[in-house]
């Protein structure tokens, strides 16, 4: 039997699993979002349904597919390692970030000293009010 990974590793059953994650859906409501050939969804259907991803329930003349909880959560309990990696990662950034504010904001709040421009004193300049021409 195949693995979880190699399961979901296959391009068109992972398009069928995001259509399911909204609703159920027919073959053939699959057959026509993803612009699959009957066959072929039906064969990933049966692989899906055989690794305890997908189940079925018969409507009328249609059967219904539905996801199926167990094989997400074994993914998701080996992707939990990862996502505190991540998430300590990510912490780390956003600290290092803060700091990196921190220290612009402290920056911009020190006041400096502005440079004055002296008027020049060439024959041509206009005299200011009140100076002596």
């Amino acid at each position: 039997m195949e693995s979880v990974f190699e399961i979901i590793a296959e391009p068109n059953r992972r398009a069928i699993l995001s259509l399911l994650v909204s609703s159920q859906q027919s073959v053939g409501e699959i057959e026509r979002q993803l612009r699959m050939s009957q066959p072929t969804v039906s064969k990933h259907l049966r692989v899906l349904r055989e690794a305890g991803f997908v189940e079925s329930t018969v409507d009328a003349q249609r059967r219904l597919y539905r996801l199926k909880p167990e094989p997400f959560q074994e993914v998701d309990a080996w992707l939990d390692q990862f996502r505190r990696f991540w998430s300590d990662h990510v912490d780390a950034l956003e600290r290092h970030l803060d700091r990196i504010d921190q220290a612009a904001a402290t920056k911009r709040a020190t006041p400096t000293k502005r440079k004055t421009r002296r008027k020049g004193r060439g024959a041509n300049r206009e005299p200011d009010k009140g100076e002596a021409k």
